[in-house]
């Protein structure tokens, strides 16, 4: 029998908070897990961004990846050792660079899903070295009337770039004049015309990491730090089922292991709005309350993988979600047979076994670790990066008893 260890790599950018207690909780777990008649042992480090010859091999077997959306360098690295070195990444690079919010919402739109009326509307200006732009919309550019595309949709709507990011530039107009308004405002920026759910009772955002979900009830006129709610069980075990396949359906199908999906419940039925977002907020300056179970949630997905040598998933394979919905069945059928999918490609029942053999004391190590004094200072340290001085200690205190209120309610 020998001792293997499985090297974890994280790939970060302002991340401060979780990967402190993730390390932290590695150390914590001392984890020597019986494999295949080998003991595992596990190691992590952050990534370097530096130069690399295409032939050198990546020496770990997962990578945690929060930079693929944004850094070209990092992108390709990463794509160099899922390509040449069996590389497990969260989340498919080829995935994340090309299906932005509009590709999301095409393709669950074929599948079925509620999405709210979206629109596509042409850039209203161009850079200047797009040489060909200008005799390229005198020929074939169609002027076109903002207003009646309103009527078509509906007033309100939401006017928003059609690759999303972090909020930017969304604005809810109610007339011809206000969207004509924000689209003179939009510059270069493509953007999508999405009607409103108007009279939604609920606001959820599902967290979705490997098989794992969670759903947070979700203030979006908040100030970010209140934005996700300290409310528990506010869902009936139908409408938090039905999320759960939702969500989990997206991530399977685009090859996101981590990305959250937010719906509005209009009487009764669930419309997805925004679920383009393979790279979502893991900061405890959000997340507070919900902070402890992220980062348990990247801890048994990415141990599983490492443990396991899951085989990175190259290409979609989009086939079998269409042949489903290509079938003479009910919506919340062919649901459920997308999420039968999703839990093959997560290897749900596989991940729950592990956890259950492997992770059984992963709950109580984290309940004892978020009452230290070096969880309490992961907490400082990213207040510190975004709250000025003056305000640190106070922001400090409050998210810290936001989590030992999670503590104090069973660490749900």
């Amino acid at each position: 029998m020998a001792e293997l260890t499985r090297r974890i790599g994280l790939s970060l950018g302002a991340d401060l908070c979780w990967p402190l207690c993730f390390e932290h909780l590695v150390k914590r777990l001392d984890l020597r897990v019986p494999w295949k008649g080998d003991t595992l042992r596990f190691e992590v480090e952050r990534v370097t961004i530096e130069p690399f010859d295409l032939r050198q091999p990546v020496k770990y077997d997962v990578v945690v990846d929060r930079l693929t959306h944004w850094l070209n360098t990092s992108r390709e690295w990463i794509k160099k050792g899922i390509l040449m070195d069996g590389l497990y990444v969260f989340n498919n690079p080829w995935s994340v660079q090309a299906n932005e919010k509009h590709t999301s919402y095409a393709a669950m739109m074929k599948l079925g899903m509620p999405i709210p009326e979206t629109w596509m509307l042409p850039a209203k200006a161009y850079s200047a070295d797009k040489l060909d732009a200008k005799v390229t919309l005198k020929r074939y550019g169609k002027l076109f009337d903002l207003a009646k595309v309103g009527e078509r949709i509906g007033w309100p709507f939401f006017m928003k770039p059609y690759d999303g990011g972090g909020w930017r530039n969304v604005t809810r107009v109610k007339n011809a004049k206000e969207a004509w308004t924000a689209y003179d405002e939009s510059g270069e920026a493509v953007m999508h015309a999405q009607a409103s759910v108007e009279g939604y009772d609920a606001f959820v955002r599902t967290i979705g990491f490997g098989p794992q979900t969670r759903h947070v009830s979700y203030a979006p006129d908040a100030p970010l730090h209140d934005r996700y709610t300290q409310k528990v069980d506010f869902l009936s075990k139908a409408d938090a089922e039905h999320l759960r396949k939702v969500t989990l359906t997206i991530n399977a199908f685009f090859g996101w292991d981590f990305n959250s999906c937010e719906s509005l419940r209009k009487q009764g039925t669930w419309h997805p709005i925004d679920f383009a977002n393979p790279c979502p907020d893991s900061q405890v300056t959000s997340l507070h309350f919900h902070f402890p179970w992220m980062v348990k949630a990247y801890l048994r997905w990415t141990l599983f993988c490492a443990a396991t040598k899951k085989p990175m998933r190259k290409t979609l394979d989009w086939e079998p979600f269409y042949q489903v919905a290509a079938l003479d069945l009910p919506y919340a059928e062919k649901l459920d047979r997308y999420a039968a999918i999703a839990d093959q490609r997560f290897e749900t029942a596989r991940f729950e076994e592990f956890c259950g053999t492997h992770l059984k004391h992963l709950d109580a190590e984290a309940y004892e670790f978020f009452a230290t004094s070096e969880a309490k200072e992961a907490v400082r340290q990213k207040v510190a990066a975004l709250f000025p001085a003056h305000e640190v200690e106070k922001f400090t205190e409050l998210f810290w008893q936001r989590i030992q209120a999670w503590r104090a309610a069973g660490c749900p």
